[in-house]
């Protein structure tokens, strides 16, 4: 707790000093090792993304997304279309290395540069994603942009409280929860209570050096599988008080 007091005595927050308004996030591709984060645009992503969700059994993965599933290409090419271009969201095509193929969607939301505050969100992961480097490094790079390169303060990860594989997934990433908000919203004609999960700047040093570790080559076999869980180097690089 802040012991810092206002005039009148009241306890009040810590100082921020030479805080400022921050950039909103770039558009440019985002590189790593295992992917390519590129600006999602119809024309180029809808095509391989519809194909490639395609491969799922079922169409499950649209449960907890406000939109889906779509029942043409056509119809998921016209989505992208309305948002491609717009202040926020803003979307990016997962491209798989070395093959380019797009495997699915991530997007920054929410944006609030005055606050340094943002949101990661519209995340749809296909099979060929799922479970892999090139996932989490995905999730990496989007971080590193938003508290590296923009210097925010606050990274957010919102999903229906009932969708287990998403809360996981965020703590896995090393997002803290913080609460549910209940009766947040009403989707496809239900209730959605919304769980809440940030990663601060604060806790982003520690966070970057796991996610970095796990990334490395030298971290996966022959066949792809990890030798070390990224929750393992969370639990050694992050701070007793964590």
């Amino acid at each position: 707790m802040s012991e810092d007091k206002s005039a009148f005595g009241q306890v009040i927050g810590s100082p921020v000093p030479d805080w400022t308004t921050r950039p909103a996030p770039s558009r440019a591709p985002m590189e790593g090792r295992y992917c390519r984060l590129e600006p999602l645009q119809a024309d180029v992503h809808a095509a391989a993304l519809y194909d490639a969700y395609a491969e799922f059994p079922n169409e499950s993965n649209w449960t907890y997304l406000p939109y889906g599933p779509f029942a043409t290409v056509s119809e998921y090419k016209e989505w992208i279309s309305e948002i491609e271009s717009v202040d926020d969201p803003i979307p990016f095509a997962i491209v798989t290395r070395p093959d380019l193929r797009p495997v699915g969607v991530a997007a920054y939301l929410r944006v609030n540069p005055p606050q340094g505050s943002i949101e990661v969100g519209h995340l749809c992961y296909s099979p060929a994603l799922q479970r892999t480097a090139a996932a989490t490094e995905a999730m990496y790079l989007m971080m590193r942009h938003v508290f590296a390169e923009l210097g925010y303060r606050r990274y957010e990860w919102k999903c229906d409280s009932l969708n287990t594989a998403s809360r996981a997934a965020a703590q896995r990433l090393g997002f803290e929860y913080e609460g549910t908000f209940r009766q947040a919203m009403v989707m496809k004609g239900r209730n959605r209570d919304t769980a809440w999960f940030s990663i601060l700047d604060t806790e982003w040093r520690e966070i970057r050096i796991a996610l970095e570790r796990w990334l490395e080559p030298s971290n996966f076999d022959g066949a792809g599988r990890q030798q070390k869980r990224l929750q393992a180097l969370m639990r050694e690089t992050r701070s007793p008080a964590r």
